[in-house]
């Protein structure tokens, strides 16, 4: 995967890293974008897991060819002032992670979907706003997973200022509020050089950090990111050690997936209401086919056209 340079826009100043990487995509002019301030509009009584779980047991036979909701998208963006320069300005719901946030959607970002490419940071946030909103919101489920934003927690950025990105974290843990019962903190990890997304689930209640590659090879290829993430817990909560676990999770076949293998690694664990991660992974889910990623990008289109972000 490659290794794009951070280039949000209008980012506000106490959240801005000179010459900082992150997934993402080239600089775009801000001239020629469009904000919008996004309002969801999914239902907040949604029972919890049941809209993802039913998802699962019917997953699409015909994998690689586009959908129609994919090919409504695309027309849409082909139609739309995109396809010039232009971008979208998001706003998310403040409980996704834990403080106001805002994304940056562009040509490229569309591309990635409708593709099947490498998938950058803008992708990967409005995916887990799509679990928050479709999911989460309004249910126990919000007091049992947490999300921490990707584009403040990379290898880059702790090469440059490791002392920071603890505290990032440390800042995500204390605005969850109470972390002495069990729940998950997700964070979708980036190389930085290569741009590979593992997913790093931490339990803050019984010290346990779970660390899910679909490529072979545990959390010792980053080193930087162990050492910072196991300063943060023992900041936060005392000086024991803490416990990784490395699951043997599906594998990709491919050197693009490890993006949308991230996603479902997410998807699966919080439609399964599981706080504890099997070391072999869940029975349901031994391994991914291309139809269980183009599942989660229809998802994603339907999102997108559902929110009006076009």
């Amino acid at each position: 995967m490659r290794d794009a340079v951070g280039s949000f826009v209008g980012w506000s100043s106490d959240l801005i890293f000179p010459d900082a990487e992150t997934p993402t995509r080239p600089t775009h002019k801000v001239g020629k974008g469009i904000s919008r301030r996004i309002e969801s509009v999914a239902s907040q009584k949604e029972v919890p897991g049941r809209k993802l779980k039913s998802a699962a047991k019917d997953i699409p036979t015909t994998s690689g060819t586009k959908s129609q909701i994919m090919m409504r998208l695309e027309k849409m963006v082909d139609e739309s002032d995109i396809m010039h320069g232009a971008i979208r300005s998001i706003d998310f719901d403040e409980g996704v992670f834990g403080a106001a946030h805002f994304e940056i959607i562009a040509k490229e970002d569309m591309q990635q979907l409708f593709e099947h490419d490498e998938l950058g940071i803008a992708v990967i946030h409005t995916y887990i706003w799509y679990m928050y909103v479709t999911l989460m919101r309004g249910t126990e489920l919000c007091n049992r997973f947490n999300f921490i934003v990707a584009s403040r927690i990379n290898a880059t950025l702790i090469t440059k200022n490791p002392t920071s990105v603890k505290n990032d974290l440390v800042d995500r843990f204390m605005a969850a509020g109470d972390n002495t019962t069990p729940s998950l903190y997700f964070l979708p990890f980036n190389s930085g050089n290569g741009g590979h997304w593992v997913l790093v689930a931490m339990d803050l209640s019984r010290l346990i950090v779970y660390y899910l590659d679909s490529l072979s090879g545990d959390w010792s290829k980053y080193p930087s990111m162990k050492k910072t993430v196991d300063a943060s817990k023992k900041n936060y909560r005392n000086r024991k050690d803490i416990t990784w676990v490395r699951v043997q999770c599906p594998q990709q076949n491919n050197s693009v997936d490890c993006g949308f293998f991230v996603l479902r690694f997410m998807r699966d664990i919080i439609a399964l209401n599981r706080i504890d991660i099997p070391k072999m992974y869940f029975e349901e889910y031994k391994s991914y086919s291309r139809a269980h990623l183009d599942e989660m990008k229809d998802e994603l289109c339907q999102f997108i056209v559902d929110q009006r972000i076009i």
